[in-house]
């Protein structure tokens, strides 16, 4: 009897140790990933606590190149879906459809997809406003519900932070506005997608106006343009049929051209070259000591957009002698010098009455965007013009098709 007691508790202390040993080693096994858990969040938080230290411990102007890179990823992956959600929603509602069937079911996806586009460009803002814009200006080519929508673009202008000015001018001449000008007004009088206007005086007492660019457009551009191009390829390999990577090209091209302040100051002075037999037209002076590739600095104009009827007629002046100026002028452009100011609306043509003849006097501004035609380009719109003017059909189309316009 004893020895079958004591054989049963050498069973149950064998049980107990078993029981034992698998807590011990559930329990290491569990300590285990905690403590590795523990180290991993350690590292983590050292991490971004250096990354924080160096962020801080950097110049403003590093950091914003920071942020453009960070917010890059962001403004590709936006790009992306938008671009991935047009193809998808033009393959899956047009797949097999034909003639008035197709046209008839086109119309709500447009609308669609320049919606998607509109939210795209006002979400990225930057450059993305300024393509969009661009495409309204192509409203011979794309479908009028893509025009009807991003219109909306040529109105906007993007929010900026009150002291961007004070930065990009510290940046660019190493002071501050207030300093290098009698006096600044801070608060813009005038805004569009690149750039913003401030009203000055400088020391020697003259008023100027100070065009200012947005401070982070340079460093976004090529990562911007970039990332259209990848998306435009990705949607061409979808559909074969879309192909408007030149339209990207030419846009880029015009952007690179508009975003160089100084490139925008030399054209002016050749335009006024050009024009200086012309006594009625007028290009401000730049002030290039206080101009650099992202603030222009030019003569203040006292003058109305030469869309305000009323306020022409208000001065007393004659609305027929102006618009004879006016075709004078870029036909002078167009078929003489080749030089071509190519953003002629309203905004960019002034009226103001010339204090020599009391006649209307035009100032042209916005010197950014020019169009070089070459002397066999002129010649042939010299010859269309006087075709149109004869109604001879033959030579219009000879000389259209000089010209590379062709019928389809």
């Amino acid at each position: 009897m004893n020895t079958v007691v004591h054989s049963l508790n050498n069973s149950l202390n064998l049980a107990r140790l078993n029981n034992i040993r698998k807590c011990a080693s559930t329990a290491k096994s569990i300590r285990q990933p905690r403590r590795w858990t523990k180290v991993s969040i350690g590292a983590l938080a050292i991490l971004g606590a250096g990354g924080t230290a160096y962020y801080y411990s950097i110049e403003n102007q590093e950091r914003r190149k920071m942020k453009v890179l960070v917010g890059g990823v962001g403004r590709f992956l936006r790009s992306l879906y938008i671009g991935m959600s047009l193809s998808i929603d033009y393959k899956w509602t047009l797949y097999g459809l034909v003639g008035d069937e197709y046209d008839k079911a086109a119309k709500p996806v447009h609308t669609r997809a320049a919606q998607r586009i509109l939210e795209g460009c006002l979400k990225n803002g930057g450059l993305y406003i300024k393509l969009g814009q661009g495409l309204v200006s192509f409203n011979h080519m794309l479908p009028k519900e893509y025009i009807d929508v991003l219109v909306v673009l040529q109105d906007k202008a993007l929010p900026r932070k009150s002291d961007e000015v004070r930065q990009l001018f510290l940046e660019d001449f190493k002071m501050l506005p207030e300093e290098m000008f009698q006096s600044f007004e801070s608060e813009a009088i005038s805004a569009a997608s690149i750039a913003q206007v401030h009203k000055a005086v400088t020391h020697e007492g003259q008023e100027v106006a100070v065009k200012v660019q947005y401070i982070d457009l340079q460093d976004r551009f090529h990562g911007d343009i970039k990332t259209v191009d990848i998306l435009l390829y990705l949607i061409g390999l979808m559909h074969e049929k879309f192909d408007f990577s030149w339209v990207l090209k030419d846009l880029a091209h015009t952007l690179e051209s508009e975003l160089d302040f100084e490139n925008e100051g030399r054209n002016g002075e050749k335009c006024a070259r050009d024009l200086k037999h012309l006594d009625y037209l007028y290009v401000p002076t730049i002030h290039w000591n206080k101009t650099s590739k992202r603030v222009l600095t030019a003569e203040w104009i006292d003058g109305i957009k030469i869309s305000d009827l009323d306020g022409i007629k208000k001065m007393g002046l004659s609305i027929k002698d102006i618009n004879h100026k006016l075709c004078k002028c870029f036909a002078d452009q167009i078929f003489h010098s080749g030089f071509v100011h190519a953003d002629p609306h309203p905004g960019n043509v002034y009226v103001r009455k010339s204090e020599q003849s009391g006649k209307a006097e035009l100032v042209l501004l916005d010197h950014g965007l020019y169009d070089y035609l070459k002397p066999n380009q002129r010649k042939s719109l010299c010859q269309l013009y006087k075709a149109i003017v004869l109604k001879d059909e033959a030579n219009m189309v000879k000389y259209s098709n000089e010209l590379g316009v062709k019928e389809i």
